[in-house]
């Protein structure tokens, strides 16, 4: 099997994911999904921020790592990941920030794939580690945990932006 390429059984269907990096061509696909995984978690990102996130996802000199699932020829799932140094590890860290799969092509092991993706990449590209958060009743959550176990942190967020305090 070669790295990107990943077979899945879904029932009684047997199906090829390719992950790849998200490319020019992925836009109307990627804006789709992503519409889909705003919807999921109920946020209102504005326009000109998804314009700038798809900008940035497309230049390789940026931190944001953009991987598409493509299945019979279709993109169905994304993954959005930042690189970033820290204070305690000599290598890059990836963080896992968005990960989507089509509702239509869920239970096909897609999810798995572009989880799997990032840590073959992260062996490759030698990451000290991958993460990631979710919500707590985030029914994916049970793949996750074939992964890896939840920690215990809690998490802060403080808007900077003066409309949001």
């Amino acid at each position: 099997m070669n790295r990107g390429d990943w077979s899945e059984r879904g029932g009684a269907v047997s199906e090829t994911v390719h992950i790849r990096d998200v490319a020019p061509i992925d836009s109307a696909d990627w804006h789709r999904l992503w519409s889909g995984y705003n919807a999921f978690y109920e946020a209102n990102v504005p326009p000109e921020t998804t314009a700038r996130t798809w900008q940035r996802l497309l230049d390789s000199s940026s931190s944001l790592l953009g991987r598409v699932a493509v299945s019979d020829g279709q993109i169905v799932g994304f993954s959005t990941s930042v690189l970033h140094e820290g204070t305690w590890v000599a290598e890059p860290i990836c963080y896992l920030e968005d990960l989507f799969v089509d509702p239509a092509s869920r239970g096909h092991g897609i999810g798995r794939a572009l989880i799997e993706d990032l840590v073959a990449l992260g062996e490759q590209r030698g990451w000290s580690r991958l993460y990631w958060h979710t919500r707590r009743d985030n029914p994916a959550r049970r793949l996750y945990d074939t992964f890896v176990e939840a920690d215990d942190f809690v998490r802060y967020r403080l808007s900077l932006d003066k409309a949001g305090r």
